[in-house]
């Protein structure tokens, strides 16, 4: 590959749109030409409109002029798409109409049948979907979705123990960060010094997604994995990290250093082995009794790994965890990324000539 491929952000301004521009900064594989947003943020320079939230804006990126979210005025034949969900569904779909591969992290086409929904390491295999996809809509271009952040983050502490002993039923609370909200997100007189009980659709996302992930691809399509989920979302006053407490029940019974044996030696698909953004290691396990912490760990594997300690029986199941995940890093930008890593490396995205 002698350059860079041109990729736009759609929905550059938000949150997780700026993680897309500051993960790409410098990247071997992708390079920023265009960023996109709403009609309000359009026709003006990017660096003057953002409201950036982490380091400094890359000043190659905060330069360009922002465009609609439009076909007709994106070129870039990759599109990372951070859009808000009220206008994603029929945006996504109009870029992968007009022959464009498009990564997104919104929700409206995680649980469409001929849809990727792919955490790389757990099921990159699951992009064979896409001739499916192609067929059925007669598109030149793609969709694949990343799944919800805290299902990304049980999704790499599950398919482990998926894979070793059969998962047989899964009960998990969650703590989830504020930056999950976006911004502005959570009004602070709301979060400081309190625990939300609710995050709209969340419990739903999880107990849905988790099945389709940890799925088989058979004849076109995925069989999900039949366990069920039970899950209560929680929104607490940490900035970044999703931390998940977990029982979980097994096929074939374990034990915690069984489980932790199998959580250390685990890489997951070899396909994402030496990618850009793939770490090492995806699972990362801590002995020490009061670990992960979402203010120690939430950048393990430069916020590609998840952290899982706390190995535990369980009373009623058979093991308990906690398992901590970066949930803009991981559960958003950096795992779409990694997803268009893999496939430009399966030449499902064209490298520049």
């Amino acid at each position: 590959m002698t350059g860079r491929i041109p990729v736009a952000v759609l929905g550059a301004t938000g949150a997780v749109g700026q993680t897309f521009v500051r993960l790409l900064d410098g990247h071997p594989t992708f390079q920023v030409t265009e960023v996109a947003a709403s009609e309000r943020s359009a026709d003006r320079r990017y660096g003057d409109i953002v409201h950036w939230h982490e380091g400094a804006c890359p000043g190659d990126v905060a330069d360009l002029t922002v465009l609609r979210a439009d076909p007709a005025m994106v070129k870039a034949p990759v599109v990372f798409s951070a859009l808000d969900a009220s206008v994603a569904g029929e945006v996504e779909a109009a870029f992968a109409a007009a022959g464009r591969v498009v990564l997104s992290n919104a929700k409206n086409h995680r649980m469409e049948a001929d849809v990727p929904l792919v955490v790389s390491e757990v099921n990159a295999g699951h992009l064979d979907l896409l001739e499916v996809q192609k067929k059925n809509r007669g598109w030149d271009g793609a969709i694949v979705a990343n799944a919800n952040c805290a299902a990304t983050v049980m999704a790499l502490a599950l398919a482990p123990l998926h894979e070793a002993f059969g998962v047989r039923s899964v009960f998990a609370t969650t703590l989830q960060a504020v930056s999950g909200a976006g911004y502005p997100g959570v009004a602070s007189l709301d979060i400081l010094g309190n625990v939300i009980p609710e995050i709209a659709g969340e419990e739903e996302k999880i107990e849905q997604e988790l099945g389709k992930i940890l799925g088989s691809l058979e004849g076109g399509r995925v069989i999900a994995a039949s366990f069920p989920v039970s899950a209560h979302a929680n929104r607490v006053a940490v900035e970044h990290g999703h931390t998940v407490c977990m029982s979980v029940g097994l096929d074939r019974p374990a034990t915690p250093e069984e489980a932790r044996s199998v959580f250390e030696s685990w890489r997951g698909a070899s396909v994402c082995a030496g990618l850009p953004s793939a770490p090492d290691r995806p699972v990362i396990v801590r002995s020490e009794s009061d670990r992960p912490q979402a203010r120690r760990d939430v950048d393990a594997g430069d916020g590609m790994s998840v952290v899982v300690g706390r190995i535990r029986e369980d009373a009623i199941l058979d093991l308990r965890l906690v398992v901590l995940g970066h949930n803009t890093v991981r559960g958003a930008a950096g795992g779409s990324i990694l997803n268009g890593e893999i496939m430009v490396r399966l030449g499902m995205i064209d490298s520049p000539s």
